[in-house]
């Protein structure tokens, strides 16, 4: 397929008011075990790899942090940044496919967008993503999706959100 037909087929809304999505994924204990970086870690970079069609950034501790067993350099998560048409592409997957295959999922709640118009979701469990396999990938880990907007306000970032087709639940107000 050419790319001019795959740019009409993409939807210009979401090109236009969307700047980048950042995916990340923390280690956290898993990162702890014996032969992570040679068994695990190829694991974790495939299926990220698979979800987004980009392969991932290792990001390393800056600082060691005893209360966290944490040393300088050591593997803390990876992250992956899309632009342009793998971006749409994403997006589109993550608001028709992955989010309705979310267990008990009811809607994003709107305190999930920051004053900056940035709407942070997070998924305890990669395999709801279709490209990945129970049987093939053995290590179970959370993602994080940042969804960045060229609008850098909340109300107008949430109006153009629920234009797209995101499923965010309208706020109640809580008795006292």
């Amino acid at each position: 397929m050419t790319t001019n037909t795959k740019q009409q087929r993409q939807r210009p809304e979401i090109r236009a008011f969307l700047e980048k999505i950042v995916i990340d994924a923390g280690v956290g204990r898993i990162g702890q075990q014996p032969n992570f970086e040679e068994k695990m870690l190829p694991q974790i970079s495939r299926d990220i790899a698979a979800v987004t069609g980009q392969k991932p950034q290792i990001r390393r501790a800056k600082k060691s942090i005893a209360g966290f067993k944490l040393r300088e350099g050591q593997i803390v998560g990876l992250r992956v940044t899309l632009r342009k048409a793998k971006m749409v592409d994403f997006f589109e997957r993550l608001i028709t496919i992955v989010l309705p295959r979310v267990r008990d999922f009811r809607g994003l709640d709107a305190k999930t967008i920051d004053n900056g118009g940035v709407l942070s979701i997070g998924i305890r469990e990669h395999m709801v993503f279709p490209e990945i396999s129970p049987e093939q990938s053995p290590v179970s880990f959370s993602i994080g999706i940042s969804i960045v907007p060229k609008v850098k306000d909340k109300e107008r970032s949430f109006e153009e959100l629920k234009k797209l087709g995101v499923p965010i639940k309208k706020e109640t107000k809580k008795k006292k």
